[in-house]
């Protein structure tokens, strides 16, 4: 359940470049008739990323009540879906955004639901840990101590792009009969592979707290605000399962 945004890749530095900024798409003209509101803010995708974090919450909710097989990989692969679309067309971001936070709430509501079954008070300390680590990176990112430099994406996406690739042979196996060693294990090995998952999530916060910067320095259209809310989301929902994966782990007999 860790693969369906492991690799992130609506946030990176080739989102901007494709699309150009305000100024190459004819921004004089635009900033005339629509003042700073043609550009991407920080402050402007940090509210389009609560907007959609809401309408993650109203399916989540939903599909917590009634949880399914169906709402779980529905939501899933309606999310992975609606990530490659946007991804071929960021400029229908304020479109393909919501759509994918609530198709997506829809397996964090389900997914969620089969945790708190099995665990008690799961979920809670999932979403405190989720948020605590937001804050953690945050907090590094604005301290300096943590340089985003190429070479730190490019070893970041390395390893998420690795783990995306053993989670899809994990999915396919769920439905064809076998099983990838360790990555579901509670053995001290499957545990600490899990925190090295969660580490590597976080990582990714960080790229994408760069990204929110740099298209806001380089004047990227308004809409790329809705592309980096939605990036952040990914990576969220990603590190919030991983979370409940480790806590599964950690408090299975």
């Amino acid at each position: 359940m860790g693969i369906f945004n492991s690799k992130n890749p609506i946030l990176n530095d080739k989102t901007v470049d494709r699309v150009g900024t305000v100024d190459s798409l004819g921004g004089d003209q635009l900033l005339t008739r629509a003042g700073e509101g043609e550009v991407m803010t920080i402050n402007g995708a940090i509210n389009k990323t609560l907007m959609l974090f809401g309408l993650l919450m109203v399916t989540s909710v939903i599909s917590f009540a009634a949880p399914s097989k169906i709402l779980l990989w529905g939501g899933l692969f309606g999310g992975i879906a609606v990530l490659f679309i946007a991804h071929k067309n960021p400029q229908k971001a304020p479109i393909l955004a919501p759509i994918y936070a609530l198709v997506e709430g829809l397996f964090v509501g389900s997914a969620s639901a089969m945790y708190a079954m099995a665990f008690d008070g799961i979920i809670l300390q999932a979403v405190t840990l989720t948020f605590g680590a937001l804050l953690a990176m945050l907090v590094l990112y604005r301290s300096g101590l943590i340089t985003v430099t190429q070479k730190f994406k490019s070893g970041v996406m390395m390893a998420t792009g690795a783990i995306m690739f053993v989670y899809l042979i994990s999915i396919i196996g769920h439905f064809v009969g076998f099983n990838v060693p360790f990555i579901h294990d509670s053995t001290p090995l499957g545990i600490g592979i899990s925190v090295v998952i969660i580490g590597v999530a976080c990582m990714n916060l960080l790229i994408d707290f760069d990204f929110f910067e740099k298209a806001e320095q380089n004047r990227a259209p308004k809409y790329m605000e809705w592309m980096a809310g939605m990036g952040l989301l990914v990576t969220l929902v990603w590190l919030y399962i991983e979370m409940l994966r480790l806590l599964a782990k950690l408090q299975s007999d």
